[in-house]
C-alpha cells in the first residue's frame, strides 16, 4: 500500500491510489464507513441548524459559533462519502445496488464517474454535498456579517440539510448493499453517456442548491426582524453565483438536446426543462431586486418573498424530476412515494417560510419613496414580467397532472401553448432592459430618458423594416426578434459610451459589477436574436437516398456516400458518411450515427451537424427503408450557435460581476459598521 501511495505521488494520478486503496481495504468496509459517515452528518446537522438558532434568540456566542463548526464539518462527511461512491463506480464495485443498476465494466472511464450522479441515489448524494458545500462557504467567508444573522443563516441551512439527509439516508441510501454481488452491472442510460450529460447536471445543481443560501438568509432576515442596504450587499453574490451555474447548466442542456435527441430543436418545453428554467426566471427576478434593496432600501419584503420562492421552485423541479408524477425524456422517473417525501420537504420550508413571511412582513415596511418615472420603476416592471413568466412555465408544466387528479383528463400541454403565453412577456421584458439601465434612480424625466435610447431604436426598427421587406409572407417572429436582440446589444454598447463619455480610461474604470450587468444584457440579446432566427428561418427536408443520391435542402446539396457497421467502446454504430456542398463548394463531411447499446437495449442517434457562424447545417440518418435506401432527415438552422454563444456571453457576465471588489470589501465594511 506504501509502495502505491509513492508510485501515484511520482506519477501525480490519482487513481492508482485510489485502487491500491479500494484494495487492500475491503470493500464493505468503505461502503459502511461512508454510509457511518452520513449518519454521523445528519447528527451534526441537527445540532448545527439547533445551536445557533437558540444561540441568536438568547446571544450565546459559543452556541453561536457551533453553527459554521457543525457545517464545515458536514461538508467533509458528505464529501467524504461521495469519494467512496466516486470509487465504487471507477472500481465497478457491483457490491452496491446502485453501481449495479447504473454501471458496466465495458463502460468508458469518463462515464463511469458521470454514472455516480446519473441516477436518484447517487445525485442526491451530489445535491448533499453541495449543499453542505455552499454552507461551508457561507461559514468561511462569512465571518464579517452581524454574529447573530452569520448564526441565523447556518442554522437555516444546517436544517435544510438535515431534511436531505434524512431523505438519503431512509429512501434512498446510495450504499445501499446487495446480498449477492453480480459479476456484471446493467449500465447507464445511454442517452446519459455523452459529454453534455458530465457537465449539465452539476451545474444545475450548483444553481438549484445555491438558491438554498439565499433562502437561508431570506429566513435569517426575517428571524433578526430588518432588512437593509447590507443585506442586500451580502445576499446578491450568493442569488449571482446560484443564477450564474443555473445559466450554464441550462445552457449545456439545451446544447445536449439539440445535437443528442435527434429531434432538431433545442428546447422542448419537457417538464425537466422548466424544472430549471422556472427558478433561473426568479433568480433573475431576485437579483434585479436585490439591487433596489441595495441602492435604495426598497422593495424589502418583495425581495426576501422572492428569495423563498426561488428556493421553492427548486424544490418543485426536484419533485417532478424525481417522483415520476410527470414524464420526462430525462427524468429519473422514480417511485411516486419518493416524491411525497420531497412535497413534504417543500410543504415544511416554504410553507413554514410563508408563514413566517406574514408574520414578520410588517417589519420589512420601506419608507423609501420613488416616482412612477425611475429606475425603481423600471427594475419592478422587470421583476413583475420574470415573475408572471415563471408562473405561465409553471401552469404549462402542472396543469397535465392537475387535470388528471381533479377533472379525470389526460392532457398535454406542448410547445403552442408555451410559445403563445411566454413569448409576451419576454418581448416586455426586452423592451424595458435598455430603458432601465439608463433611466435615473428615484425621479427622472421620461422624456430625457427615451431620447438617451433613440439611437437605438431608430436602428432596430430600421433592421425590423430590412427583414421584413427582404421575407415574403413569412412569421412576423424573425423581425421581431432580431429587432430585439438588437435592441438589447445597442442598448448596452449605448449604455456604456454614455456613462464614459466617450472616453476609454473612464470606460475602463467602471466597476465590474456594471460591466458584468451590460454582457449579461448583451448576451441575453444575442440569445434572442437566434432563438427567432432559428424559430423563423429553418429549413428541413425529408429524402430517402441510397448511396451516392442526393437531396437539397435551402442552398445545401446532402450527398449520402456510404452506410457502415462500426463497433464501438460499450456501443455498434450504423455511420453514414454524408458530404454537404453549398452552390456547388466543397464538400465538408458529417457523419450521423445510430447507435445501439446492447447492455441496455436501448438505441440513441448522433447528429452530423457542419456548424457556422451563421448557420448549422443539421444531417440525422434514419431507418433503411425496403428498397435499401436510407431516410436522411436533414435542415438548415440559421442563428443556432447563436443561442449557446448568448448563454456563455451570459455566463460570462455574471463571472465578472462576482470578482467585483464591492462584494468582497464593501459588505464587510458596512458589517463592521453595524457590529461597532
Amino acid at each position: 500500500m506504501a509502495g502505491t501511495f509513492r508510485r501515484s505521488l511520482i506519477c501525480c494520478d490519482p487513481l492508482p491510489l485510489a485502487h491500491g486503496l479500494w484494495r487492500d481495504i475491503p470493500h464493505g468496509m468503505w461502503n459502511e464507513t461512508a454510509h457511518l459517515a452520513l449518519v454521523i452528518a445528519l447528527i451534526l446537522s441537527l445540532v448545527g441548524s439547533a445551536a445557533p438558532l437558540i444561540g441568536a434568540h438568547y446571544r450565546r456566542a459559543d452556541l453561536m459559533e457551533l453553527g459554521a463548526v457543525s457545517m464545515v464539518l458536514q461538508c467533509a462527511l458528505v464529501g467524504f462519502a461521495f469519494v467512496v461512491l466516486t470509487i465504487a463506480f471507477v472500481t465497478s464495485d457491483f457490491s452496491l445496488s446502485v453501481v449495479y443498476l447504473n454501471s458496466h465494466t465495458l463502460k468508458p472511464m469518463l462515464y463511469k464517474v458521470t454514472g455516480v450522479w446519473g441516477n436518484h441515489e447517487g445525485s442526491l448524494l451530489l445535491w448533499a454535498l453541495i449543499l453542505t458545500l455552499f454552507g461551508a462557504a457561507a461559514a468561511v467567508f462569512g465571518n464579517q456579517l452581524p454574529q447573530t444573522l452569520h448564526a441565523r443563516v447556518l442554522g437555516v441551512q444546517s436544517l435544510v440539510s438535515a431534511a436531505f439527509l434524512a431523505f438519503i439516508l431512509f429512501t434512498s441510501n446510495p450504499f445501499e448493499r446487495l446480498p449477492f454481488p453480480p459479476f456484471d452491472g446493467q449500465g447507464l442510460n445511454p442517452l446519459l453517456q455523452d459529454i453534455g450529460l458530465v457537465l449539465h447536471p452539476p451545474f444545475l445543481y450548483l444553481g438549484y442548491v445555491g438558491l438554498s443560501i439565499t433562502f437561508s438568509f431570506a429566513i435569517a432576515a426575517l428571524l433578526e426582524g430588518r432588512v437593509d442596504a447590507a443585506w442586500g450587499r451580502w445576499v446578491r453574490p450568493w442569488t449571482l453565483a446560484a443564477w450564474l451555474f443555473l445559466t450554464i447548466g441550462i445552457g449545456l442542456g439545451s446544447w445536449w438536446a439539440y445535437y443528442e435527441l435527434g429531434w432538431g430543436g433545442f428546447w422542448f418545453w419537457d417538464p425537466v426543462e422548466n424544472a430549471s428554467f422556472m427558478p433561473w426566471l426568479i433568480a433573475a427576478a431576485l437579483l434585479h431586486s436585490a439591487v433596489v434593496v441595495e441602492k435604495r432600501e426598497a422593495l424589502k419584503a418583495w425581495t426576501i418573498l422572492l428569495a423563498i420562492l426561488a428556493f421553492g421552485f427548486s424544490l418543485v423541479g426536484t419533485f417532478i424530476v424525481r417522483s415520476g408524477v410527470l414524464t420526462s425524456v430525462h427524468a429519473f422517473a422514480n417511485d411516486p412515494e419518493r416524491g411525497v417525501y420531497i412535497l413534504l420537504i417543500l410543504g415544511f420550508f416554504v410553507g413554514g417560510a410563508l408563514l413566517l413571511f406574514a408574520l414578520k412582513a410588517g417589519a420589512m415596511e420601506s419608507r423609501a419613496v420613488f416616482a412612477i418615472q425611475s429606475r425603481e420603476t423600471a427594475l419592478v416592471a422587470n421583476n413583475v414580467l420574470l415573475s408572471i413568466s415563471c408562473f405561465v412555465v409553471f401552469i404549462g408544466t402542472i396543469w397535465p397532472l392537475v387535470a388528471e387528479l381533479f377533472l379525470d383528463r389526460r392532457l398535454s400541454v406542448g410547445p403552442p401553448f408555451f410559445n403563445q403565453a411566454f413569448t409576451p412577456f419576454v418581448v416586455g421584458l426586452a423592451a424595458i432592459l435598455p430603458i432601465g439601465s439608463v433611466i435615473p434612480w428615484k425621479r427622472a424625466r421620461l422624456a430625457e430618458t427615451l431620447k438617451r435610447v433613440l439611437p437605438a431604436f431608430v436602428l432596430c426598427v430600421s433592421l425590423a423594416g430590412l427583414i421584413y421587406a427582404m421575407q415574403s409572407g413569412q412569421s412576423l417572429i424573425g423581425p421581431i426578434g432580431l429587432a430585439l436582440g438588437a435592441w438589447l446589444v445597442s442598448g448596452v454598447v449605448l449604455e456604456l459610451m454614455q456613462r464614459s463619455a466617450g472616453r476609454a480610461a473612464r470606460l475602463a474604470r467602471l466597476p465590474r459589477a456594471d460591466w458584468g450587468k451590460a454582457i449579461a444584457h448583451a448576451g441575453l440579446g444575442v440569445t434572442i436574436a437566434g432563438v427567432a432566427a432559428l424559430t423563423a428561418y429553418e429549413r428541413e427536408d425529408i429524402a430517402a437516398l441510397a448511396p451516392n443520391e442526393s437531396t437539397m435542402v435551402g442552398r445545401y446539396e446532402i450527398t449520402l456516400r456510404s452506410v457502415d457497421q462500426v463497433q464501438g467502446p460499450n456501443y455498434l454504430s450504423t455511420m453514414a458518411q454524408i458530404d454537404v456542398r453549398q452552390d456547388g463548394r466543397g464538400p465538408v463531411r458529417v457523419t450521423p450515427e445510430r447507435r445501439f447499446y446492447p447492455v441496455s437495449q436501448m438505441p440513441t442517434t448522433e447528429v452530423g451537424i457542419l456548424s457556422g457562424f451563421w448557420r448549422d447545417v443539421y444531417v440525422v440518418i434514419g431507418d433503411q427503408q425496403d428498397d435499401g435506401r436510407w431516410a436522411v432527415r436533414s435542415f438548415v438552422k440559421p442563428f443556432a450557435n447563436w443561442i449557446w454563444a448568448g448563454t456563455i456571453i451570459m455566463a460570462l457576465g455574471g463571472v465578472l460581476s462576482l470578482t467585483d471588489r464591492r462584494y468582497r470589501v464593501g459588505a464587510g465594511t458596512t458589517s463592521r459598521a453595524i457590529r461597532q
